[in-house]
């Protein structure tokens, strides 16, 4: 099996850091023409600047905020009226503070809110009418595995994740007569600057070392070390393949078999 992208056109969010920029990185290399979504303009240049083009792809960016939905659907609106189809669509979003939920105030639901399934939404809607025509879909949500089980001390992020995984497997069902699939990839803990920040929050409130935190994170798992970001990279290469074509509406962990239940 040889996965091949050439001619297809990625929206990648999240791509300026962690798993979106593991994904940005894979889809280049596997020929396809990559479009990042971040907040930081000059962050994005240099990763597009950096971004294999061996296969003679043309990569580019869009400088957005999810934090203003409105804002982001009109730059969508400017980049795919070139015109342009995007056949592969990631949406990932980094995820809400750590914190109880019984704690949480308000604005913290309401930005996540709009962050995750609002700005998912938004992307959606700007590219799922080029999908329909062009014949090929696939959008591909990072997620987390706490829509299978809620993690401790991350109560918002479950709320809302679990809000995105049933808006996804809704669109699953009412796209799948047009070709286009849409499922969620579910990392577990991965080395990316958020598994950091969670780790000292947690050092130090247990007043424990980061070691001794990490320890009892990778105890947990049953492979027994934290994933790389390249490993959600890998099974986003996958699902954005035709050789998916039949897969789903599914949730996709990749977390080292941390998560207790099927």
């Amino acid at each position: 099996m040889d996965i091949n992208l050439k001619g297809k056109n990625a929206l990648v969010c999240g791509a300026s850091r962690g798993i979106g920029n593991a994904i940005a990185k894979q889809f280049a290399l596997l020929g396809a023409n990559v479009t990042l979504v971040s907040r930081s303009e000059p962050i994005l240049e240099r990763i597009v600047r950096d971004l294999d083009t061996s296969k003679g792809q043309k990569h580019d960016f869009i400088a957005a905020d999810f934090n203003k939905p409105e804002e982001l659907k009109q730059k969508l609106e400017v980049k795919i009226h070139e015109p342009k189809v995007f056949h592969i669509l990631v949406n990932n979003t980094g995820g809400p503070p750590a914190g109880l939920a019984i704690d949480a105030e308000l604005h913290e639901f309401t930005t996540a809110f709009t962050q995750h399934l609002l700005c998912n939404q938004v992307l959606v809607q700007s590219v799922v009418d080029g999908m329909r025509a062009s014949g090929y879909g696939r959008i591909i949500n990072i997620i987390s595995t706490s829509v299978k089980i809620p993690l401790k001390g991350l109560g918002v992020s479950n709320s809302i994740r679990g809000a995105v995984a049933n808006w996804s497997k809704t669109l699953a069902n009412e796209l799948g007569q047009y070709g286009i699939t849409v499922n969620n990839i579910l990392p577990g803990a991965t080395a990316t600057d958020r598994l950091t920040q969670i780790i000292e929050g947690k050092a130090n409130k247990q007043n424990h070392s980061i070691d001794e935190v990490s320890k009892e994170m990778t105890d947990e798992i049953p492979l027994a070390r934290f994933a790389s970001p390249e490993e959600t990279a890998y099974a986003a290469a996958f699902l954005a393949s035709e050789y998916a074509a039949y897969i789903t509406g599914i949730n996709l962990p990749v977390d080292g078999g941390r998560t207790g239940n099927l």
